[in-house]
């Protein structure tokens, strides 16, 4: 036999003040080891004094470290109120727990719960400090915001087209400067297409004659109506916007501030829409201690949303590994018989993973950098996916030495990145030479080949 064979100790209670609880929206179950109280299994009220009943139980009963479901966000007020008051909490994966094999009912989930986290066969799911969490609450709603003014964005241009004006078909945008101006003098009446070309902004790509062709149309008054609804809804979710990023403003000053040496070399990026209404970059330079816009794809809003998930302290994964596999980005390969029959990547809903995506996407347009080179070596060989999967990978390498570290990320450029390449390439080629009994020698131009 040519795998090495180890003996296997028998299962031993590693947590043995170990309590589970199985959550509900009306009432929770919490069971205890027996003996520690005349009944090992209760049921509370969700209410938020008999959950502090619950952790004053817990503490009669001598417990010291208690596990539950992700359940929603059901888990969010009980899992809050027992770390208050000093338990260890073990938030636990369902998709995990599904896969330990046993018998469950309704009322003994929690027992199941505790007798697993008793062996110590549960893991415990990443939940960032309080002051993170606050800082991802905020961000999580602003996301929320910008999607619900999106929709009204469409309405605007649903209105419009309606009309057939083809306001879309000139503008890049129509909620800029130029298209927002013609739009509200539509609203408060104005119909002479020339004096709504008259609103174009110096940068336009459009003349005045190109747009006011496109402002000839068949103005309905019910269309107009909506399109003011529509204009007085993305107004009004700008203006949240704009409340929420005084809330995040105003939670990242309570860190220091940055180095100054440092932060004056600080990588500028072009402002793009959505972004946030104060300097992002310096506040989250703040926070981390490093500047991650200095990475190739990641602006300010990217940032702010990795940050806000994974936090600012990376010794919460012992080594990188862990932190890329946290984050799904590292292959899942399932091996059966010694073969691998499956490859790829897990599924996830992991904010911080579709931003690191969306940067290394945003690398495949001319970009000069080394990962931009990098993207589009691997999207040549194996495609688009698995090029932004790659790189979204590197990307959080190296994020996570740089929080780690905290170390600057310098970008090497394009042309360093391929002459590495190319060397890893002649020494391929040098090795499989040897294989076959020969050597390599440079081609000297100078020199003419015998035929």
């Amino acid at each position: 036999m040519s795998k090495k064979v180890i003996e296997l100790d028998a299962l031993e209670q590693i947590n043995l003040d170990a309590a589970g609880i199985d959550i509900g929206a009306e009432s929770i179950y919490v069971a205890v080891p027996p003996g520690r109280d005349t009944e090992s299994v209760k049921e509370f009220p969700t209410f938020t004094a008999d959950l502090q009943r619950t952790a004053e139980w817990l503490k009669k009963c001598k417990i010291s470290t208690v596990a539950m479901e992700s359940t929603g966000v059901l888990w969010v007020p009980i899992y809050e109120i027992l770390e208050h008051h000093g338990f260890e909490v073990f938030l636990v994966n369902t998709y995990h727990l599904k896969n330990v094999q046993g018998r469950k009912t309704d009322v003994l989930d929690c027992q199941w719960i505790q007798q697993l986290h008793t062996y110590g066969l549960l893991k415990a799911s990443f939940r960032p400090p309080e002051e993170i969490v606050e800082i991802r609450g905020y961000v999580r709603h602003r996301d929320t915001l910008v999607k619900y003014r999106s929709a009204h964005i469409q309405h605007m241009q649903k209105a419009l087209n309606l009309m057939n004006l083809k306001l879309v078909n000139v503008l890049s945008d129509i909620t800029g400067v130029t298209g927002m101006k013609i739009i509200r003098a539509i609203i408060d009446g104005e119909r002479d297409p020339y004096v709504l070309a008259n609103f174009r902004n110096k940068l336009c790509k459009k003349d005045e004659e190109e747009i006011a062709k496109s402002l000839e149309g068949y103005y309905r008054p019910e269309q107009v109506f909506v399109l003011k609804q529509s204009v007085e809804q993305y107004d009004f979710y700008e203006k949240q916007i704009q409340e929420v990023d005084q809330q995040l403003e105003s939670l990242y000053k309570k860190y220091d501030p940055p180095d100054e040496d440092n932060y004056k070399n600080r990588k500028k990026h072009k402002p793009r829409k959505n972004q946030a209404h104060f300097d992002l970059g310096d506040s989250l330079y703040r926070m981390a201690g490093v500047d991650l816009t200095k990475i190739d794809g990641v602006d300010a809003l990217i940032a702010q949303k990795v940050l806000s998930e994974i936090g600012t302290d990376m010794s919460k994964w012992p080594t990188v590994k862990h932190f890329t596999s946290w984050l799904k980005l590292c292959p899942n390969n399932k091996v059966t018989g010694g073969k691998v029959i499956q490859t790829g990547t897990q599924k996830t809903k992991n904010r911080a993973t579709t931003a690191l995506r969306i940067a290394a996407f945003s690398l495949s347009h001319n970009n000069k950098s080394a990962l931009g080179s990098f993207y589009r070596r691997i999207k040549a060989r194996n495609g688009p996916s698995e090029a932004i999967t790659a790189t979204a990978h590197k990307i959080a390498k190296i994020i996570y030495f740089m929080l780690r570290d905290k170390t600057d990320y310098y970008d090497l450029g394009e042309n360093y990145y391929q002459e590495k390449f190319r060397e890893i390439l002649i020494k391929k080629l040098h090795k499989q030479a040897a294989n076959f009994g020969y050597y390599l020698e440079p081609y000297n131009m100078a020199i003419p080949l015998v035929s």
